[in-house]
């Protein structure tokens, strides 16, 4: 007899990173450090498609400032710039008014009554960043965080040749200078997707495999994906057109941003918007408390529900009625309409 894979009894949240959760670029502790113009950096980088394009070179947009970064790693200005350092960048990445807590807040409403408590009802945090994971990993909200997924480098590349050769530990330290894994905007959905499924908690499933919907781990009617703005339109889309939450926020006091929220919530790409504040007087917090307590209350009545359908009743004895007496007929009486 088949059974699924998965109880499909957990929430997820999944948030975007620049923007979302901090006021700006991650990157910007690493420049401090480093002692590099932030904005002179972003502004080489916003030019570097077109002047590829002259060349008749074709580069990604959305992911060429990683290789702006190794350039300057080896040219000098972030010489020396490595895994750990990244790391230690992150500590100093300052959030939104209400975060990290606001993740445990949410974390704990599947486990607020009975009846959730009854499905093991749960919720998890994920984080899906077009950013460097390195830096996630430093920062203060990476404990409350189930999994991310963001840019990595490599330091130490293997060797053309290194199948014939043996491994040795070497406790030196390397410069970053390959790009190992890459995010961008339109690559996000396949996060989605393992999320989704189940790859993200078990790599022996595959992301393209064909799984039943029942199997999936987290169906995308369990998911809310919350980020900044346009740049998450495909996000945003495959999760809305398979039945989960979309929200979008906005830098508090910014009516750019705002009307940029607003008009992606007029073309349908999201349910509803607010500022980035996540304390839980903030119409984000309320919104996003209210919409985990619906989700949970609909996992409840379907799994309950379902339970129904595949539990009939116990047998029971039947007894004949005895047979009814005939009516007796009531008086008549005048009408006067």
């Amino acid at each position: 007899m088949d059974s699924v894979l998965f109880t499909q009894n957990i929430i997820a949240c999944i948030w975007d990173f620049d923007k979302t959760l901090i006021p700006g670029y991650m990157q910007a502790p690493l420049f401090r450090r480093f002692g590099i113009d932030e904005r002179r950096f972003w502004q080489e980088v916003n030019q570097l498609e077109q002047r590829y394009q002259r060349r008749g070179i074709r580069v990604s947009g959305e992911s060429v400032y990683l290789n702006h970064l190794l350039t300057y790693v080896r040219d000098g200005p972030l010489k020396g710039l490595n895994n750990r350092i990244l790391r230690e960048c992150g500590e100093e990445i300052n959030f939104y008014e209400g975060l990290p807590g606001f993740f445990d807040t949410l974390r704990a409403l599947p486990r607020s009554k009975p009846e959730y408590l009854k499905h093991d009802l749960r919720l998890e945090h994920y984080i899906v960043s077009t950013g460097l994971a390195e830096m996630i990993r430093g920062s203060k909200i990476a404990a409350s965080v189930d999994a991310l997924w963001g840019c990595e480098f490599i330091e130490d590349p293997l060797p053309p040749g290194f199948l014939d050769q043996d491994e040795f530990s070497i406790e030196a330290e390397f410069e970053i200078c390959q790009i190992g894994y890459m995010v961008d905007n339109t690559t996000k959905t396949r996060a989605l997707f393992e999320i989704n499924k189940g790859t993200s908690k078990n790599p022996a499933i595959d992301v393209n495999a064909n799984i039943r919907p029942e199997d999936r781990r987290i169906p995308f009617q369990n998911m809310i994906y919350i980020a900044d703005g346009p740049s998450d339109v495909p996000s945003f889309s495959v999760v809305k057109r398979n039945g989960g939450r979309t929200y979008a926020v906005y830098r508090p006091g910014s009516q750019e941003e705002f009307e940029q929220n607003d008009r992606l919530l007029q073309v349908g790409r999201i349910h509803a918007y607010g500022p980035a504040r996540y304390v839980p007087e903030s119409a984000t917090s309320m919104w996003l408390h209210l919409h985990v307590l619906e989700l949970c209350d609909r996992i409840v009545a379907d799994r309950e529900a379902s339970l129904a359908r595949k539990v009939a009743g116990p047998p029971r004895h039947l007894t004949e009625k005895p047979p009814a007496e005939p009516e007796t007929p009531a008086p008549r009486q005048e009408s006067f309409l």
